[in-house]
């Protein structure tokens, strides 16, 4: 990838995982998952080496008992929800391929205009502001601002950005855990004047005990993220009215089943929800806009990876972008698979 920074460090590559799980009716699904160390805990390395564990566990079982087959990963290990993600994702593509529907069909969703943001990595408040006039003239209609480095720079960041993109352009920011709650305080405070949609995560996630206070006296509404990886986490995040939003990622969630719950439960409190991502290509993001449309309560939408700098495509259909919007047809499935010249340069096993 095209190096990219958050307040957690900086990205040059994507940390991704492709399996595809056969069955003995000659169906087969795909998964993609993309480890980030720094949120997850989990690597590339790491996700291989539960691939492996979780491939043997499944030999031999039913893949369209799709909660036992789930279940069983989760009694063989706390945890590794990224790599879990990828064969919660393949399991529901076996499932929609084999009643002949595109998945967010078999999901029971219908399709509607999605529109993505497109976001600004941190750099110096002039060269954030050159992106955001670039991203305008191209387009964009949605920003989404990476702050978290240091409070007051971060205000003099959105400054810029908003005279650089104007006032018809909506502007989120993400903040990755980077304030300490001072800093927190003093950023929201000093970014609402720039008519700011929502802040993700300001804070780390040890400081959730700190987020109901956070949440009353800022001015910006706050989103969960890292706060949030499951239906529990959601449920205590609403519980203790931490969070106005809460963003839903496969990565943290395990996949699709979790993802659902969590979008149910806030919809169930009246908490919206945006879909998000880590650094996963196109395979994965078709299983996303897949989810979106079986997901009436995902008012947001941040499915900008791959127009982020990814430098190889390895996605053979799937999802396409039209300027900022997300399409995909009614192929059966997830209706996405991975180049095969690619994986052919590609460490692999098979089960």
């Amino acid at each position: 990838m095209e190096p990219f920074t958050i307040a957690t460090g900086t990205m040059d590559h994507a940390q991704n995982v492709f399996i595809r799980v056969y069955t003995d009716a000659g169906i087969y699904g795909v998964g993609e998952c993309s480890a980030f160390p720094v949120i997850v805990g989990e690597t590339q390395d790491t996700c291989m080496v539960m691939a492996r564990a979780f491939a043997a566990l499944w030999q031999g079982q039913d893949a369209l008992a799709l909660e036992a087959r789930l279940q069983q990963l989760h009694d063989f290990t706390a945890g590794n929800s990224t790599i879990k993600s990828a064969f919660d994702m393949a399991l529901y593509d076996i499932a929609a391929k084999n009643t002949h529907q595109p998945l967010y069909q078999f999901l029971g969703g219908a399709k509607r205009e999605v529109e993505s943001d497109i976001t600004i990595g941190i750099s110096s408040p002039g060269a954030m502001a050159k992106k955001a006039h670039e991203f305008v003239e191209s387009g964009a209609a949605l920003l989404k601002v990476k702050l978290g480095k240091n409070a007051l720079a971060d205000i003099e960041r959105i400054r810029q950005i908003r005279v650089a993109a104007g006032d018809d352009v909506k502007i989120r920011v993400d903040a990755n855990q980077g304030w300490s709650f001072e800093d927190a305080v003093i950023a929201l405070n000093g970014i609402s004047k720039f008519d700011i949609e929502f802040c993700e995560q300001p804070m780390r996630t040890w400081c959730d005990d700190r987020l109901p206070e956070l949440k009353r006296i800022s001015p910006v509404k706050i989103m969960a993220d890292e706060s949030v990886f499951n239906h529990h986490d959601a449920r205590k995040q609403i519980n203790s009215d931490s969070c106005d939003y809460i963003n839903i990622k496969f990565s943290k969630s395990g996949g699709i089943f979790e993802a659902k719950k969590i979008h149910d439960l806030a919809a169930s409190k009246g908490i919206p929800c945006m879909m998000g991502g880590m650094l996963e290509s196109r395979i994965a993001l078709s299983a996303k806009l897949h989810f979106v449309y079986s997901s009436p309560n995902i008012k947001f939408y941040d499915m900008d990876t791959c127009m982020l700098g990814h430098l190889a495509d390895p996605c053979i259909g799937g999802v396409k972008y039209e300027g900022y919007k997300l399409f995909i047809a009614d192929t059966p499935g997830i209706g996405a698979d991975a180049d095969e010249a690619f994986l052919a340069g590609c460490e692999r096993f098979v089960c």
